[in-house]
């Protein structure tokens, strides 16, 4: 029983390393070793010479660092890829000789899909994909992830454990990952413009702005919670605060008069095909080739039904 219990339980003595060492990558691990899950002994991240200041900043949380990724590598029962997407490909590459399938590589790049990430490992390496947020700093974090196909069942249980020390986690399938992306990758930022234009409401109504920004603030913390908590469909809860001919009714069709709704999906949207743009963009030439004959195969699938039709 203790056996199967650590092959699905993060434990004190995993290892986890970082290859990048970004405000992602510190989070993650800050939420980590404050869960009790992983001792920062047992962390190390890498960085270029370049960015000395981020490796110092994990110093300083007890981690280990390293300018050589290959030395997490060496180091590590689970890695995390925590670089930029221009980056992969070569950071990849130059660890594949050290990968092992005892090992599992958890990838946050943006649009990097799992498949061209195992094109560049060695074969059946067990490869995940990561969509988290921001607010991992604070352990209020939502992320996403999906499996590779050559991950354990285990390697799911995992990743959960490990995400769920910075806040919600959830398996989802690949094709979820850009849409997630759109949503709460960056949501945030839309959230922070909410924050921030009500606010500026409540100064132009009288209020101080420090008092402005602290409403506004516990207002979407408010509000969020009382929709997970409730289970009720946000627009009920929305016609709830609103009383007949009351403030709100009034406030919310200024919103509606300017597409607030509207905006935010096509935001979603717009991100979200950013993540995908970003990720074809990465994929290597013959990666590239072999994903526009599926595209052309499946739009030729779906004009055979209609043209039989025509006939």
């Amino acid at each position: 029983l203790q056996l199967s219990l650590a092959l699905i339980t993060p434990s004190m003595t995993m290892r986890i390393g970082f290859i990048g060492a970004g405000k992602m990558a510190q989070a993650l691990a800050r939420g980590l070793i404050n869960s009790g899950r992983i001792a920062p002994e047992n962390i190390i991240a890498s960085s270029p010479r370049c960015d000395v200041a981020l490796l110092d900043q994990c110093k300083a949380m007890g981690l280990n660092v390293t300018h050589e990724n290959t030395e997490v590598t060496h180091k590590s029962d689970v890695v995390f890829l925590a670089v930029k997407p221009p980056h992969v490909n070569k950071v990849t590459s130059e660890i594949a000789p050290s990968f092992s399938r005892d090992q599992l590589l958890v990838s946050i790049a943006l649009g990097i899909t799992i498949r061209n990430i195992e094109s560049l490992l060695p074969s059946k390496s067990r490869v995940v994909r990561v969509m988290p947020n921001t607010p991992a700093v604070v352990r209020a974090g939502a992320s996403a992830f999906s499996m590779g196909s050559a991950c354990k069942e285990s390697d799911s249980d995992i990743v959960k454990e490990l995400l769920s020390t910075v806040g919600f986690a959830v398996e989802v399938p690949e094709a979820y990952i850009d849409p997630v992306t759109g949503l709460s990758g960056s949501g945030p930022s839309y959230m922070f413009s909410v924050i921030e234009g009500l606010a500026d409401g409540g100064v132009k109504a009288g209020l101080p702005r420090d008092l402005a920004v602290k409403l506004a603030c516990h207002t979407l913390l408010g509000a969020a919670k009382m929709a997970l908590e409730t289970g009720e469909h946000p627009a009920k809860l929305k016609d709830d605060v609103q009383s007949p001919a009351g403030s709100s009714v009034y406030g919310m069709h200024k919103l509606e008069s300017g597409g607030l709704k509207g905006l935010l999906i096509d935001a979603v949207e717009a991100a979200t095909n950013r993540s995908r743009e970003t990720g074809n963009k990465a994929l290597p030439r013959d990666m590239h080739r072999h994903s526009s004959d599926m595209q052309n195969e499946k739009e030729d699938h779906t004009e055979e039904p209609s043209n039989k039709q025509g006939k």
